[in-house]
């Protein structure tokens, strides 16, 4: 009777303590040094070829993380019980040949968007920037359009990139017969533009498959040849090309839920995510490798979304957890577009988005976060770094335009609140330029003590997100936060 009594006083103990330990406590309870580093060690072995996107590297990587999900209890919520969400991308290998001429002069550097098989001669007419009110009333039917990359206000390689497909587009509703975009680069930039344009990358569509479209798209680099075009000059043009040729490559996300624990609450999810791709092989360095292993892009976020599935198997917090590793998000961010337009659970039932990327740190006082102050969860996010000795700090290169560059957009395009936590940096120096997308970005150059802190600060973080009782949104007067009233039906 005694054993007994002392037996249920025990259980009840164990379920007291349980409940009574904090969030914090909870967080730094799961979180194992040992561990993380063994994650980060598999994912970063040269096995893994760099865990390009279609690429048997990739596969092993999810299956891995598949096997994690499964491991700690995750239940999968595609349709056919899988922890993948399948899809294809359609790759384009760049032309073996393009000549192109302007006004009968020759510009040989091109990178090719979408470059059809064509020999064609005709007109071209210089639009300038090519903005809206540089197309209106020109007469572009039948032309080949040539313009300046880039906006007048944001002339930077960032800009050039964020305007593409709306002069693409402009172009083409006109009747124009394809697009050049005038660029001015250095032989070292335009080499890494050029492997990035030519690569080509994007989910394949049904109508992919039929596109007989004769319509180009091109950067000329005029780095050398000093163009001097007229707004509205009407020039000879001429190019010819064997053009791109098409691969399609299987792919996946990798997705789990863990159902909450409050009976209301628990019809909320948030989402914690990381693409667990990256760039494959390349140019091999000084000591001639030419694995591209990603320990700090993305392994480190991979590994931070693992440490929460571990702490909310064992410590389930109000809300549900949506786990999601997106693949090609090293091809233009393809995996979580594909997700948040194919979502698994609906958009509006998902609270928050608490996403985790970096191409690496030079300051391990600090954890840096993309968006902290354009959500309602700043102080939470805050308390929650700072609870392990970390200062969360805000965007340090807001000129970078880093929100709109990893997985985060996607969720923050279809109005959910979306910030990208990331290790500490304060600028994008030497140390940071050392690893971002370089073969010396290796598991066994990475500070595991200060990874420690920055995943307790993730957890704890996360596990605040999904506790509170608030209703989290995007600030006032954010640009995203009209798509967010719309999806949750708020006024």
């Amino acid at each position: 009777m005694k054993k007994s009594l002392a037996l249920c006083f025990a259980f009840s103990m164990s379920v007291v303590f349980f409940y009574a330990q904090s969030d914090k406590e909870k967080a730094s309870g799961t979180v194992d040094k040992n561990t993380i580093e063994s994650h980060i060690r598999f994912l970063s072995d040269d096995l893994l070829e760099g865990r390009e996107a279609g690429t048997k590297g990739n596969k092993i990587a999810a299956s891995y993380l598949a096997s994690q999900l499964q491991k700690y209890g995750a239940k999968p919520v595609s349709e056919n019980g899988s922890y993948y969400q399948k899809f294809q991308l359609q790759q384009s290998k760049p032309p073996s040949y393009v000549e192109l001429s302007l006004k009968n002069m020759e510009y040989p550097l091109t990178a090719n968007f979408k470059m059809p098989a064509i020999d064609h001669s005709g007109n071209a007419v210089f639009l300038g920037y090519g903005s809206e009110e540089d197309f209106k009333d020109a007469d572009v039917s039948g032309k080949t359009v040539v313009v300046l990359a880039g906006s007048s206000e944001d002339p930077s390689p960032n800009g050039m990139f964020r305007n593409r497909s709306k002069k693409m587009q402009l172009a083409q509703e006109n009747g124009a017969q394809g697009l050049i975009e005038l660029v001015d680069f250095d032989e070292s930039f335009w080499t890494r533009v050029k492997h990035f344009v030519s690569a080509g990358t994007k989910i394949r569509e049904e109508s992919n498959a039929t596109d007989e479209s004769t319509f180009f798209h091109t950067w000329v680099n005029t780095h050398k040849y000093n163009p001097d075009f007229k707004k509205g000059e009407v020039m000879l043009f001429s190019v010819k090309s064997d053009g791109q040729s098409k691969k399609y490559l299987d792919t996946q996300n990798v997705v789990g839920v863990l159902e909450g624990s409050d009976p209301e609450l628990k019809n909320e999810y948030v989402i914690y995510s990381a693409h667990y791709d990256h760039v494959g092989i390349g140019q091999p360095n000084a000591e001639g490798d030419s694995i591209y292993n990603g320990a700090r892009d993305n392994n480190i976020g991979v590994t931070a979304v693992l440490s929460m599935l571990e702490n909310l198997s064992q410590y389930p917090t109000k809300r549900s957890a949506l786990f999601i590793w997106f693949t090609a998000e090293e091809k233009g961010l393809l995996g979580s577009k594909y997700y948040a337009d194919n979502p698994l659970i609906p958009l509006h039932e998902v609270s928050y988005c608490f996403n985790t990327d970096g191409g690496g740190y030079n300051d391990t006082s600090l954890a840096t976060i993309i968006g902290l102050e354009r959500t309602s969860a700043e102080a939470l996010i805050v308390e929650g770094a700072g609870a392990f000795g970390l200062k969360a700090i805000g965007d340090p290169a807001p000129e970078q335009g880093l929100f709109d560059r990893s997985d985060n957009v996607s969720f923050a395009k279809k109005g959910i609140p979306a910030p990208t936590y990331s290790t500490g940096f304060d600028s994008f120096d030497e140390e940071i330029m050392k690893y971002y997308h370089q073969a010396d970005d290796e598991a066994d150059s990475l500070d595991y003590d200060y990874l420690l802190k920055f995943y307790q600060g993730y957890v704890y973080s996360g596990r605040l997100i999904a506790n509170t009782p608030d209703k989290l949104f995007w600030n006032a007067g954010d640009k995203y936060e009209e798509a967010g009233k719309a999806l949750y039906g708020m006024k």
